[in-house]
């Protein structure tokens, strides 16, 4: 009876804590500032992952759709380079018009699509493409006032002539032009 008695003994004691404000152990739940960290951790890398899919897809279509000449640009095959002029030389070039009497000594190498076939054909520059390239070049060396020559607007002038020379000889024709000596006198 004495084993029956502690039992009962037990539950009233809880009875009786319970009666005087004491909590009987409990489960504890995580604090509310966790739950909330988790949750804006969650959103936080749907919403990184979500921006990088739409900038890579973005990127990706820019490249398929541009075709043309900003493909040529970035991405493309070793070019056939071609010295225009004189290969010790150069190009030399009156400039500013007949009473300016100054003179431009340049060295152009342009930097040619290997796959276009009309104009090069085993590493060699077929010769009526050569005339009409170093024609275009040489009417826009002539047609640049004084000012186009200053050093800060050589970009402008190598973008002019690759312009101008693919216009001459098909889209895509020419990837680069550098400048290799430039003498202004």
């Amino acid at each position: 009876m004495a084993d029956e008695k502690k039992p009962a003994d037990d539950a009233k004691k809880d009875d009786a804590a319970a009666a005087e404000g004491e909590e009987a152990p409990k489960k504890k739940k995580p604090p509310m500032i966790f739950i909330i960290a988790g949750v804006l951790v969650l959103v936080g890398l749907l919403l990184a992952g979500g921006i990088a899919y739409f900038v890579t897809s973005r990127m990706v279509s820019s490249q398929q759709s541009s075709g043309g000449e900003a493909a040529y640009s970035k991405y493309h095959d070793p070019g056939v380079f071609i010295k225009l002029g004189d290969a010790k030389e150069g190009l030399l070039v009156n400039v500013g018009g007949i009473k300016a009497q100054r003179f431009l000594k340049i060295g152009i190498v342009l930097e040619m699509n290997p796959g276009k076939k009309d104009i090069i054909t085993e590493g060699k520059m077929n010769p009526v493409a050569e005339t009409r390239m170093l024609d275009t070049v040489l009417q826009i060396l002539r047609s640049e006032p004084i000012e186009g020559f200053d050093a800060m607007k050589q970009e402008e002038l190598k973008d002019k002539i690759k312009t101008e020379v693919n216009h001459e000889l098909g889209e895509g024709s020419v990837y680069n032009v550098y400048i290799t000596s430039f003498i202004l006198q």
